[in-house]
């Protein structure tokens, strides 16, 4: 923040303060902060809620937490009074996104589109407030746009610009295949600032080239041009990687309490304070008084309990955070979780790896092979290790790992 910024934001009034200070929690940058700053004064002064826009691509038919951050940012400013709108890239994911890519990414095909947009959408709304968020598809103004007007629009940029881009840069120097359709995202993405009169952009990082096109537009339009918030990508369960189901250190936010909850304590401590930055919507003041208390001597697995509460409770309810926590309780005493998958299985008897494979705990017989060398399955709570054994004609309690049961029965 330099230091005219400063200077107006402390003559501002509480309220744009307070909006500001929202503004900037956990983002990565926030451009030009003087130009949102007097964005927020016109708004209060006029009563005139900001126009402010995120787009997804449906790339995919879930969400994890890590796309909840800049959606949890939304919400937050959602909740101020402004006009948030939720854009579904039904048009753009045609084209697809090649941010951070090295290669040319395969488009979807239509009927794919369809699908994950609707299931991003209700996925979504367990964020944001559905009453007060408009939602909008690309297509609306990118389809009649036509030939005559893509000519048009692309003649706003230049090819010097487009080749400033990172990935676009990296892979042309490697010798890497970029075709000229990946050229047209940026644009198309930009365009759909333009069509939305937006005054705010959000998206992540690996965004910001894009949401800087979407500026440049609009000032090639006649419009004001938005400014642009970008949130860091969020750590996976291993602190290091992105968050990102092929990567599997992802929480879904379709999965069910009892593992969501799970998974959140497995975090490590110093994880938890980012993940109560970018997740939680604790004032920081809360979070800077737990992190006191947990420096003062108080066990940090009580901040994680509490975040693991928080995410779970808004993702399915009090009550199902409630039962989550029990389970966790019980299975960390060696228990066995109070619902189980029961599973019906013939041929007794049957070996241990056949029993692990055809009960969903392990997806190969060698993979079972490999889970009872590491001592990491138990039946009827014992630890097994004979990878020969065979299970007779009975009922089990099979465990993989920690969290992982089925109740078998064997005829």
């Amino acid at each position: 923040m330099n230091f005219d910024t400063k200077v107006t934001i402390e003559a501002a009034s509480d309220a744009v303060r307070a909006a500001m200070a929202i503004s900037l929690r956990g983002v990565d940058e926030l451009l030009p902060q003087g130009d949102w700053l007097a964005k927020l004064k016109k708004s209060e002064a006029t009563g005139q809620p900001l126009r402010i826009k995120l787009g997804l691509d449906p790339t995919a038919p879930d969400i994890h937490l890590g796309h909840t951050v800049v959606l949890n940012k939304m919400r937050q400013l959602q909740d101020l009074g402004h006009q948030v709108i939720f854009l579904i890239g039904d048009f753009t994911s045609l084209i697809g996104d090649p941010s951070g890519r090295n290669t040319t990414r395969p488009p979807l095909t239509a009927e794919q589109i369809r699908v994950n947009a609707e299931t991003y959408y209700a996925q979504a709304m367990r964020v944001l407030d559905e009453q007060r968020t408009e939602i909008r598809y690309n297509s609306e103004w990118s389809d009649p746009l036509g030939a005559r007007g893509m000519i048009q629009l692309a003649a706003k940029y230049t090819v010097a610009r487009m080749m400033e881009r990172d990935d676009f840069s990296k892979r042309f120097k490697a010798g890497q295949p970029i075709s000229i359709h990946e050229f047209l995202y940026p644009l198309m993405q930009g365009y759909d600032s333009v069509a939305l009169k937006a005054d705010l952009e959000l998206g992540g990082t690996d965004q910001k080239f894009n949401l800087l096109v979407g500026r440049h537009l609009q000032q090639e339009y006649g419009q004001e041009p938005q400014c642009i918030l970008t949130m860091p990508l969020l750590e996976g369960l291993d602190g290091v990687e992105k968050m990102s189901k092929s990567k599997g250190n992802y929480v879904g936010i379709t999965e069910d309490a009892n593992t969501m909850f799970a998974k959140v304590l497995s975090i490590s401590d110093e994880l938890m304070w980012r993940w109560y930055t970018l997740l939680s919507f604790r004032s920081l003041a809360e979070i800077e008084q737990l992190q006191a208390e947990v420096a003062a001597g108080r066990n940090p697995r009580d901040a994680k309990v509490l975040l693991a509460r928080e995410i779970t409770t808004r993702f399915h309810s009090a009550a199902a955070a409630d039962a989550a926590e029990r389970d966790f309780a019980n299975r960390s005493r060696g228990g066995v979780p109070d619902e189980i998958p029961d599973v019906q299985l013939t041929g007794a008897p049957l070996g241990i790896g056949l029993v692990l494979k055809h009960s969903g705990l392990a997806p190969s017989t060698s993979e079972a092979n490999r889970l009872i060398e590491g001592g990491g399955v138990r039946v009827d709570s014992s630890v097994i290790s004979d990878k020969g054994l065979k299970l007779g004609a009975g009922r089990y309690v099979v465990q993989v790992g920690k969290r992982k049961f089925a109740r078998v029965t064997l005829a």
